[in-house]
């Protein structure tokens, strides 16, 4: 091994997977939340919110809202992603609904979050708690459209493998909340406090953006269906078809007054996740690399990209020598060829990177979301070692093949390399690491 030195006193697989302990840690809405919370108002706080991390966010305001100050409040979360049993619950009710495809829990949450924000006034505070999956958790579809239609569209939107930026602009255009619409509906000051699982962080994409201005247009989100070849129900088409033409009024635009008293702060972020995970990696004597928080496209293909830079630093010590881990975030899609595939983006990222790095010594890999959940299984990812591949072939399994029928959970799976923590009650997207020692 040549390079900087050798690794410290952890084994490659252990540091892969304490880097990403660190990211996720670096997230924790217990910590972070406290630190961003404004003065309570004259009136009262209401306490709202939607997300992968929106219990959690409930929990910390309510461990340190003054206790004399008026607090109540609603928040939507992932099914298992509450806290079952927790006493300490008094003020703020936690709902838990549908992800990534909305259902009738969410909507029915999502309806009475908007009566609640109807009745504040001047002298109240609305408090929205904001982190990734609220676009399916605050899930209020526009007079018109059923939730059967709107389910149809989220499912199709999914199997086309569009961006979740593009998802948001179709279903901020189909919402009664979303898109800043939940702004309009509020008299009160609105203080928003973020949790970006998106690329690049700007609001208006994470949950949709119930509480920020919405640049998107009526006209976009038809395009969007179009360049995908999304077939929805004719409902939808036809409320979009609507917008557009302006027959149904948008979503309010930046330099709206509704957004006159309202104010956003994104608390956590996908890259801060990846520092964290880098000191990890440097106090063990491996150069971290970050390669961004907007890493984006087809997983497997984004696979082969990380694989060609390692290759180059395998063979020529360009542009870094070993050990070295190549770390990025952001969120990669997955076209589904097999709609009973397992696994997630994550996974399917892991396992082409794993063929083609094809067994050479010494390379460690890991993949996995920041909320404990990777697709369509309960893992949050994977790893792989260089003996990876042979141990699935001694077991009758061709890579190559489970890849093809997006089946990477059968691939780990099998080699005992899935990464099982539970929910984290946080999200900042997904986490990446190339090893080389």
């Amino acid at each position: 091994m040549s390079g900087a030195g050798k690794i410290g006193p952890m084994n490659p697989p252990d540091l892969i997977k304490a880097g990403f302990a660190a990211a996720v840690a670096a997230a924790d809405p217990l910590e972070i939340v406290p630190r961003y919370l404004p003065a309570a108002p004259r009136g009262r706080t209401l306490a709202i919110g939607a997300g992968k991390a929106a219990a959690s966010m409930a929990k910390a305001i309510e461990l340190h809202w003054p206790a004399a100050a008026a607090l109540e409040g609603l928040v939507i979360t992932r099914y298992a992603h509450g806290y079952s049993g927790d006493a300490g619950w008094t003020r703020i009710k936690v709902v838990e609904a549908g992800h990534p495809v909305p259902d009738e829990s969410g909507a029915a949450a999502a309806r009475e979050i908007a009566a609640r924000v109807r009745m504040l006034g001047p002298h109240d505070l609305l408090l929205a708690l904001v982190s990734g999956g609220g676009s399916s958790l605050l899930a209020l579809p526009v007079d018109g459209i059923t939730m059967a239609d709107l389910k149809a569209t989220t499912r199709e939107l999914l199997r086309c493998g569009a961006p979740i930026q593009d998802m948001n602009v179709v279903r901020k255009h189909l919402s009664l909340i979303q898109g800043g619409k939940l702004a309009a509906m509020c008299r009160a000051p609105i203080v928003s406090l973020v949790i970006s699982d998106v690329t690049g962080d700007a609001p208006t994409h994470i949950a949709s953006g119930p509480t920020v201005p919405d640049p998107s247009t009526y006209q976009d989100a038809l395009e969007i269906l179009a360049r995908f070849e999304c077939v929805v129900p004719p409902s939808v088409a036809a409320h979009l078809r609507a917008g557009a033409s302006g027959a149904i009024e948008e979503t309010p635009k930046p330099g709206s007054p509704v957004f006159a008293q309202a104010s956003t702060q994104v608390i956590a972020t996908a890259h801060q996740s990846l520092e964290a995970a880098a000191e990890v990696f440097r106090v063990n004597g491996v150069t971290p690399v970050i390669l961004g928080d907007t890493v984006t496209g087809e997983a497997r293909e984004v696979a082969k990209a990380h694989a060609a830079i390692a290759r180059e630093i395998i063979d020529h010590e360009q542009p870094f020598r070993r050990p070295v881990a190549l770390i990025s975030g952001g969120e990669c899609t997955v076209t589904l060829k097999n709609p009973n595939g397992r696994g997630g983006r994550c996974s399917e990222y892991l396992l082409s990177l794993a063929i083609e790095m094809n067994g050479v010594a010494g390379v460690y890999g890991l993949a996995a979301d920041t909320d404990g959940i990777d697709g369509s299984e309960a893992n949050a990812g994977a790893w792989f070692s260089p003996q990876s591949l042979a141990a699935a072939a001694a077991l009758g399994l061709r890579a190559d093949k489970l890849l093809a029928a997006n089946d990477a959970y059968g691939f780990f799976a099998a080699t005992a390399s899935l990464i099982e923590i539970g929910p984290t009650r946080t999200n900042v997207n997904d986490f990446r690491v190339v090893l080389l020692a």
